[in-house]
């Protein structure tokens, strides 16, 4: 087995009351069964993401134009950002696809992202660059010879560090970005990579948009990255983005109410069942027999659900659709 090289980082009491923030929260999203979202919630958050992700870029379309593009709809704005925002769509629709250890993953990621965008997208940069602000040169990448071997073991790294996903997927968030493998699209590709990593163990990340708190405040997000660029490790940056994943999900928990029938059948089937008692269903939410038996009825007349058996046999499965 190849050992991975676990790049430079301290667990800070700091990170610590973090992680324990976050993973607390994460307990309450999933007893408040808010881990599976609705579609109209997922589309919401869809655009959300691609919205605060692009915007942090420069891009200036509007969530409503964003909306109108995830539709089919025409809209009016500069070719470049609307292949931004059809790219990122494209990117996220496939979000489950994508295997965080997987650095072939993660090239076909950014070709989908940057497609007709950049001439090499989905290839490691073939030169030297740096970030510059202003009259400041911000930082100045690793020499393109060296990208590959730096990200293969960043992989590496995400493949067999046993570190917890939170931490890695911040510290692999601050890696690229110091690495900027890319002529383009390192920022974003940053981001989307982070809630990849994230989603693996904790699926309620592929509907977190984090990106919406960054674009807020986009100087502290680029204030981290200088500090731990200083640093000489990704410290700073792990505490400013579990800072950032804490506070996007007390927004989730503070919005957190009593699911109504539809929403419980909808978070119950996107769960995995695809065969089930009226006892299963009842072992999910706290709600009485005749509430549960009214759920399954109405889905069976909505032609959600057949019902086979009787009385203590009845089994309920997902229709099929299609041919």
């Amino acid at each position: 087995m190849i050992v991975s090289l676990r790049p430079p980082y301290d667990i800070t009491p700091r990170i610590l009351q973090l992680v324990s923030s976050v993973s607390e929260k994460i307990g309450a999203v999933h007893a408040g069964y808010l881990d599976r979202s609705t579609p109209q919630l997922r589309k919401q958050n869809q655009i959300k993401t691609v919205h605060s992700s692009l915007q942090i870029e420069g891009n200036t379309l509007t969530e409503g134009q964003i909306t109108a593009i995830l539709e089919n709809k025409r809209v009016l704005g500069p070719v470049k950002d609307i292949r931004e925002v059809k790219n990122a769509i494209a990117v996220y629709d496939s979000l489950k696809k994508l295997k965080a250890a997987s650095e072939e993953s993660f090239l076909k990621a950014h070709r989908q992202l940057m497609d007709d965008l950049i001439a090499d997208a989905g290839k490691y940069r073939k030169k030297g660059v740096g970030i510059v602000k202003g009259s400041n040169v911000e930082h100045v990448a690793p020499p393109y010879e060296n990208v590959s071997h730096l990200m293969r073991n960043l992989f590496r790294y995400v493949k067999n560090d046993p570190e917890i996903a939170l931490i890695k997927s911040c510290v692999f968030h601050y890696e690229m970005e110091f690495i900027h493998p890319f002529t383009d699209g390192n920022g974003r590709m940053g981001r989307l990579w982070q809630t990849v990593i994230l989603m693996e163990q904790y699926p309620l990340f592929g509907f977190l948009p984090f990106e919406t708190l960054i674009s807020k405040d986009q100087e502290a997000y680029y204030s981290a990255l200088s500090q731990s660029d200083r640093r000489g490790k990704s410290t700073p940056f792990i505490e400013y983005m579990l800072g950032i994943i804490d506070r996007s999900l007390a927004e989730i928990v503070g919005k957190s109410r009593k699911l109504n029938e539809e929403e419980r059948m909808d978070y119950f089937l996107t769960s995995g069942h695809s065969e089930f008692t009226r006892k299963d269903y009842m072992q999910v939410f706290d709600i009485s027999s005749a509430s549960a038996s009214r759920d399954l009825r109405n889905a069976v007349d909505k032609g959600i659900l057949v019902k086979t058996g009787d009385k203590k046999t009845t089994v309920y499965t997902l229709k099929k659709t299609g041919g």
